[in-house]
């Protein structure tokens, strides 16, 4: 099998926009969590999410092509073009066949189906935009990426809730493995802070409800926590064969080594007991790159606030782990980010490959009091300087599914 590595990032999330902004963020202990502006939310139980509030869609798209395009996408095709510059790869003819993008979106465009079903009521059916499915389809976020570069190889996007973001990656590193490109662009992508997003969160109880403090509202495996909070953005990485990308001299942020997905094949939201599929996801990853569990020191934990799934990921990793679970670091970022669904993941895998290009383990802020159930190292509210040569990244879903990355430093 072919050995994949990244080369490239690119990030956007409620941190800001671009890499070096949300990891001083990190580092700083920020959160990008505030009151919504997207809409009138005072009606709502929770009012706060992790809007993108920096982004200028005119520094990588014309406004023709802008309007063409929902959120979801422009943030696709930044990301992207912050990754290409990072990585120093350039999709020619030469190699363009060989090229593939394979970026996921939980949602896809659901600002665009709001202001189009609008419109339509207002004025008929003629007022719904011609440009309206293509904004909206999850896979025209590829489609576009791929005629803005020229990538001619496989061109595809996952949808698989908060998974999304690693089954994308993990899917286009078995793509070059197996030898059907030489690189791929890969990802997540979400644009969902609307009445019918966060509406829909608040209807099932799964959001945080502690408007009076945005910024801690978000308090991963804490024992206060209460709800994750909906956000937005976009990450991106450019995965090379490692030969390729030896040969060109590309900077090489670690090499993707391992993958599991698995289905719990229990509920529509809740995980499986005691974390039962996450537990089984995780060993599949481990297992398939060859690693001793022993070997990994830091896990970027999915960790999205609420009660059940930071305890059952405790308990995966108990489970997994074993004697060496207290020995790990595990971080949760969405702290920083809130959770951006179908980006999540993605966004997550960029922050775990910096903690290992720049020897710092981001941390788990907002971490006041712990739970007495979720007993592991979570990094509490201070980065930590630490050598990471094995490193992990899970993401679980809606649905029960469930996904994970190793990444080791080459």
């Amino acid at each position: 099998m072919r050995r994949v590595v990244v080369t490239g990032v690119g990030v956007i999330s409620a941190l800001g926009t671009g890499v070096e902004k949300n990891w001083n963020a990190l580092m700083a202990g920020e959160s990008g969590i505030d009151r919504i502006t997207r809409f009138d939310a005072s009606s709502l139980p929770s009012q706060i999410a992790g809007e993108v509030k920096d982004f200028d869609g005119e520094q990588f798209m014309d406004k023709k092509d802008l309007r063409k395009n929902d959120l979801f996408i422009q943030y696709a095709v930044a990301a992207t073009d912050m990754a290409l510059k990072d990585s120093g790869f350039v999709i020619d003819e030469g190699n363009a066949e060989r090229v593939g993008v394979l970026v996921g979106a939980g949602l896809g465009g659901l600002p665009t189906i709001e202001r189009s079903y609008q419109a339509c009521l207002d004025g008929g059916y003629r007022k719904i935009s011609p440009f309206f499915i293509p904004m909206l389809i999850i896979n025209l976020a590829p489609g576009q990426i791929s005629m803005r570069y020229g990538a001619k190889g496989p061109n595809l996007s996952v949808c698989s809730a908060c998974a999304t973001g690693t089954h994308s990656i993990g899917d286009a590193y078995r793509i070059i493995q197996r030898g059907d490109a030489d690189a791929m662009i890969a990802g997540g992508t979400e644009s969902t802070v609307t009445i019918l997003g966060i509406g829909g969160f608040c209807v099932m109880k799964a959001l945080s409800t502690r408007n009076d403090d945005p910024k801690g509202a978000s308090r991963p495996f804490e024992k206060n926590r209460d709800g994750f909070i909906l956000a937005e953005g976009a990450g991106i990485v450019i995965l090379e064969e490692y030969e390729a990308a030896r040969r060109r001299g590309a900077k090489i942020y670690g090499e993707i080594c391992g993958y599991g997905l698995t289905g719990d094949a229990y509920h529509l939201t809740h995980p499986s007991p005691n974390g039962e599929g996450a537990a089984r996801c995780i060993r599949m990853a481990l297992n398939s790159a060859g690693v001793d569990p022993r070997e990994v020191s830091y896990i970027n934990a999915h960790g999205t606030s609420t009660p059940l799934n930071d305890l059952y990921e405790t308990m995966a990793i108990k489970t997994v782990f074993g004697e060496h679970a207290p020995r790990l670091m595990v971080s949760s970022t969405k702290g920083n980010t809130g959770h951006a669904l179908g980006a999540a993941g993605a966004i997550e895998a960029v922050y775990t490959l910096l903690a290992m290009d720049r020897g710092v383990v981001p941390p788990t802020i907002n971490y006041q009091e712990p739970d007495p159930e979720c007993q592991l190292d979570y990094v509490p509210n201070e980065p930590r300087q630490a050598e990471v040569r094995i490193a992990m990244s899970n993401s679980f879903g809606f649905g029960g599914t469930n996904a994970a990355l190793v990444f080791r430093k080459v």
